[in-house]
């Protein structure tokens, strides 16, 4: 039985990096926290046992893209709060699973969505939305009143989900709102990430692997935060009086080539001796500048960024776990 204080958020997709920062989170402010897998029995719970919550996270197995599975497991856990973090992660793997991808990310989010009209639950609802909806900001820090301008798949998916979530909002009444969260890393960032592939061959050639490391376009722009900052940007989200949209970023923006330059120059490494550009790498579409303006969110949710471009790069360089 949870006390009358006590409340319980529901995480969808919470063994991943978001997921799993969210959950600490939520753990130190009593919550009980419930989170969902396809397979809750064979789910890799890697980023909950290094942080230490593997065995306070209550687990559900449920498909997004499968209406009854949601409502068998809304109706089972009645949360106050629900985070949707689940679907498809990768813009550039998007590109090859672009059905896939569409239909994890939106048939995820309307399944819940409609779970949440359908039984009449009084619970909050966060979306994690997606700085590639904006597209190029062509040096312009995107804030919530910019124009979408989707890229690829992924992000197309993105906005999607942005305006269903906005459409079931107006429609129906629900506190329902989406976090439009621009790049965020931490040591929890799998290596098909570009960042941690970086930190990681950085890594090993300074243990002495001989390797070259193959990158793509260096030459883009990213606004580049700190995980563990912005889920609780998200929570701050579901606290509000009334249910809004929000930009979560720096507002600073880093070519990929400072950050390769920045990890490795912290292993005291020449990265110019160590790596290589290869085309074949390149997305058939890629966004060149992405910046955000996180104004909104600091006047209304108190929030903001601290930590640095480089306190980013060297931390996930000194957590770097092979």
């Amino acid at each position: 039985m949870k006390s009358s204080k006590q409340k319980t958020a529901l995480i969808c997709g919470v063994s991943g990096q978001d997921g799993a920062y969210l959950a600490s989170l939520l753990l130190s402010k009593d919550y009980t926290v419930v989170g969902t897998s396809r397979d809750a029995s064979i789910s890799g719970l890697t980023n909950l046992c290094r942080l230490g919550i593997a065995e306070d996270v209550v687990l559900h197995s449920m498909a997004l893209n499968d209406f009854r599975s949601v409502l068998q497991v809304l109706s089972q856990v009645k949360p106050d709060e629900i985070y949707n973090l689940a679907g498809q992660t990768s813009v550039g793997l998007s590109f090859e699973q672009p059905i896939e991808t569409f239909d994890s990310i939106n048939t995820g989010t309307l399944n819940l969505l409609e779970g949440l009209r359908f039984l009449k639950l009084n619970a909050r609802f966060y979306n994690a939305g997606s700085s590639e909806c904006f597209g190029n900001t062509e040096g312009v820090s995107a804030n919530e009143t910019t124009a979408f301008k989707p890229k690829s798949p992924y992000a197309v998916a993105k906005a999607a989900a942005f305006w269903a979530v906005a459409s079931y909002r107006e429609a129906y009444g629900l506190f329902a709102c989406s976090g439009i969260l621009f790049n965020h890393e931490s040591v929890l960032r799998p290596e098909r990430f570009v960042t941690q592939k970086i930190i990681k061959a950085a890594q090993r050639i300074k243990n002495g692997s001989g390797e070259t490391l193959m990158l793509g376009n260096i030459d883009i722009y990213r606004d580049w935060g700190w995980a563990p900052e912005y889920v609780d940007a998200m929570w701050r989200m579901l606290q509000q009086e009334h249910a809004d949209d929000f930009v979560i970023a720096t507002g600073e923006s880093h070519s990929l080539k400072e950050f390769v330059a920045e990890a490795f120059s912290y292993l005291d490494l020449d990265w110019h001796e160590h790596v290589q550009v290869d085309l074949s790498l390149m997305r058939p579409s890629d966004i060149a500048k992405s910046c955000g303006n996180a104004a909104k969110a600091q006047a209304i949710l108190g929030w903001q960024s601290e930590a640095t471009f480089k306190d980013i790069v060297h931390t996930m360089v000194e957590g770097c776990v092979d």
